[in-house]
C-alpha cells in the first residue's frame, strides 16, 4: 500500500513539475524565497496591532509560535525522522526532475514552506472570521507558495499536503490558546 502511494505521489509530482514555461522559472524562484515575504509578514503584524490594540502582543506572540512549532515539526522532527529524499535528490527520478534553482537539503517530507504559510493563513483565518476576502487571499498565497516548491523540484505533493495539514493544525491550536490567554488577561473583553 505504501509503495502505491509513493508511486502515485512521484507520478503526480512529475506531471506538476513538468507543467511549466521558461518565464515562470524566475517567478517561482521569487515566490519561494523566504525574505520576499517579510513585507507581508510586517503587514499582517500591523493589521493585528491596528485591530486588536492592547491584545495585539498576545496574538502576535501566538502567531509566531504557530509558525515556529509548525516549522519544528516539519524540519526538526519529520524530515530527519522519515528521511524521504527530495525529488531533486531521489536516485529513482534522476534526470527527470526539472530544478531551475538549488535543490536544498537532502530530505523533504514534510514541507516547511507549506507548514509555515498555512500556519499563518489558518491563524489569521480564525482571528479575523468576519474578513472573508482577506482570509481567502492568505490561503491562496499559501497554496501558491506551496505549489512553487513542486514547480522548483524540491517537494512532492504529499510533502505539501502534509505540511499544509500541520500548518493549519498549528494555526488553529495556537489561535485557540491565544484566545484563552486574551480572555484571561482581558476578562472584560467579549468575542
Amino acid at each position: 500500500m505504501l509503495d502505491w502511494i509513493i508511486e502515485l505521489d512521484q507520478q503526480l509530482f512529475l506531471a506538476l513539475n513538468h507543467f511549466r514555461s521558461d518565464w515562470m522559472d524566475p517567478v517561482m524562484l521569487f515566490l519561494s524565497a523566504k525574505k520576499v515575504w517579510i513585507p507581508l509578514y510586517l503587514l499582517i503584524i500591523g493589521v493585528i496591532v491596528y485591530v486588536q490594540r492592547k491584545k495585539a502582543v498576545v496574538f502576535v506572540l501566538f502567531l509566531v509560535l504557530s509558525v515556529v512549532v509548525a516549522d519544528q515539526i516539519t524540519s526538526g522532527l519529520m524530515k530527519p525522522g522519515f528521511a524521504r529524499y527530495r525529488p531533486c535528490h531521489e536516485p529513482a527520478l534522476s534526470g527527470q526532475v526539472l530544478t531551475p534553482g538549488k535543490c536544498g537539503g537532502k530530505f523533504g517530507f514534510a514541507s516547511s514552506h507549506a507548514a509555515n504559510t498555512f500556519a499563518v493563513a489558518a491563524f489569521m483565518f480564525f482571528l479575523f472570521r468576519e474578513k472573508r476576502t482577506y482570509r481567502s487571499l492568505l490561503f491562496f498565497w499559501a497554496a501558491v507558495i506551496s505549489y512553487s516548491r513542486i514547480y522548483l523540484g524540491v517537494h512532492y505533493p504529499l510533502d505539501i499536503l502534509t505540511g499544509a495539514v500541520i500548518g493549519i493544525g498549528c494555526g488553529y491550536l495556537w489561535h485557540l490558546i491565544g484566545m484563552k490567554t486574551v480572555q484571561r488577561l482581558f476578562p472584560a473583553t467579549t468575542y
